[in-house]
């Protein structure tokens, strides 16, 4: 079957176009994302108004690109999947709109997809063997980081989350602090690689709490004082970055084997926009071989980390499958959607 996929949860228009078998084969055949981030770069951050703005020009040009790429006719598309949240809800709203259109218009039925589901699902893009369960998937971007306990197809309990801020949004923060440009989290990758180590000592926010809940505004904080003490903090902006990294990757790596554990998962997934981070991607991998004997490891291909419209499309083939379908005028748009 094919179905089609759209993103627009934030500032990335995004349509693809996934070519599933019978057996579950899939072929990614087309995955265009019209980005926004030159145009907030300027303002360090992304600004809802002007996000919206960008999506309703873009959206029905990345819908017909799309098309082409693939090589198809509307007729072909079995179904339309569509992010409903959570999201900023100007940006939901573009896609949720188009998507209640081009359902109408091509009769065809249209899938809810949960964004933080579409991350999971990321992972099952490109599979080499399939993904035993439980599993438990760290989630990992600009507005979330989740711990999930993924029972089986379409089945969460999330068991850890952030009591405030994102883990993404400490990268983003703390380049703003150390003014090097947004967004945060690959520029602060690409400084820490230029540092082997660094004297700098930032905490390591809730490593050692009960539970496997994260926050990171404290370490934003600690890393604002930090600089204020420091006259030459200029000089050392490599290694801060350093520090900054490697608190974030601790944290996050050490709650997620804590958590593998305690659920006795066969199978640990990273997902997110900041699972892009190879020093994450690195140190999760190395820490799930030398303490989970016997667990499996899986990560998305670098191309569908971000936000992209291949892995609502990919979600959306198992809830389409699972009869999760809805017609054009019975979809529901949730900026503050939980993951169930």
């Amino acid at each position: 079957m094919y179905i089609l996929g759209i993103e627009t949860s934030c500032d990335e228009t995004a349509v693809a176009i996934l070519r599933i078998s019978p057996l579950g084969r899939v072929k990614v055949l087309s995955n265009v994302v019209s980005s926004q981030i030159e145009i907030h770069q300027k303002y360090g951050g992304v600004v809802p108004e002007i996000a919206a703005r960008e999506h309703v020009l873009h959206i029905i040009p990345v819908v017909h690109e799309s098309l082409l790429k693939a090589g198809l006719k509307p007729s072909q598309i079995r179904a339309i999947a569509v992010t409903v949240g959570p999201g900023l809800v100007t940006s939901l709203l573009s896609g949720v709109e188009t998507a209640k259109a081009l359902a109408y218009a091509w009769k065809k039925p249209l899938v809810p997809v949960n964004h933080i589901e579409g991350h999971i699902y990321a992972n099952f893009i490109d599979l080499k063997k399939p993904v035993k369960f439980p599993a438990i998937v760290l989630t990992v971007s600009g507005g979330h980081t989740n711990l999930v306990l993924l029972k089986g197809h379409l089945k969460y309990q999330i068991v850890g989350e952030t009591r405030d801020d994102a883990a993404g949004e400490a990268f983003d923060k703390g380049a703003k602090m150390m003014d090097i440009g947004y967004p945060g989290g690959p520029i602060v990758s690409q400084y820490a690689a230029s540092a082997q180590a660094s004297e700098i000592k930032l905490p390591r926010p809730m490593i050692n709490s009960v539970g496997f809940d994260f926050s990171f505004s404290g370490l934003k904080t600690a890393l604002l004082y930090t600089l204020k003490k420091d006259s030459n903090w200029k000089k050392q902006i490599p290694e801060y970055c350093f520090e900054l990294q490697e608190a974030i990757v601790e944290t996050l790596v050490s709650k997620t084997i804590k958590a593998a554990k305690k659920y006795q998962v066969k199978t640990v997934l990273l997902s997110g926009g900041v699972s892009a981070n190879k020093r994450l991607r690195e140190a999760l991998q190395k820490a799930v071989l030398d303490k989970l004997p016997g667990v499996a490891f899986g990560m998305p291909n670098l191309a569908y980390t971000t936000d992209n419209a291949a892995m609502i499309a990919m979600a959306g083939y198992y809830r389409f499958h699972a009869k999760k379908t809805v017609v054009w005028n019975k979809i529901k748009m949730d900026c503050n959607l939980e993951l169930r």
